[in-house]
């Protein structure tokens, strides 16, 4: 979660923003909107079984998300969960500073 967390801190979120955030995600999502509830299934699906993704997988994801964003779902979660088995392999750390900070659009730092 280490990268999710320095995207949220990007995105304006504060320390306890973003522990509230990693806390929630990585728990119960019955809360969620379901068109984000289908999409954290669809990834959680696809990082630990993605041969018993189905076509009403898919199908569920596009009908919540529309074509475009839904392939985009695809392709990110795809692409992350493919880093994150290139990094584990290779043990890779962290980066000590977020490297975010310098996207365009980052919010500074709430105080």
């Amino acid at each position: 979660m280490g990268h999710c967390e320095m995207i949220f801190a990007v995105a304006g979120m504060t320390a306890e923003e973003v522990q509230a955030m990693t806390q929630r995600l990585s728990g119960d999502w019955s809360d969620l909107p379901e068109p984000e509830r289908i999409a954290f299934e669809f990834t959680r699906k696809q990082a630990q079984d993605p041969a018993s993704l189905t076509d009403a997988d898919y199908e569920a994801l596009e009908k919540a998300w529309g074509r475009e964003q839904a392939w985009q779902i695809v392709w990110w979660a795809a692409r992350c969960h493919y880093m994150t088995k290139v990094a584990d392999a290779f043990q890779l750390t962290l980066e000590e500073d977020n490297p975010f900070w310098a996207m365009p659009g980052a919010v500074k730092p709430k105080k």
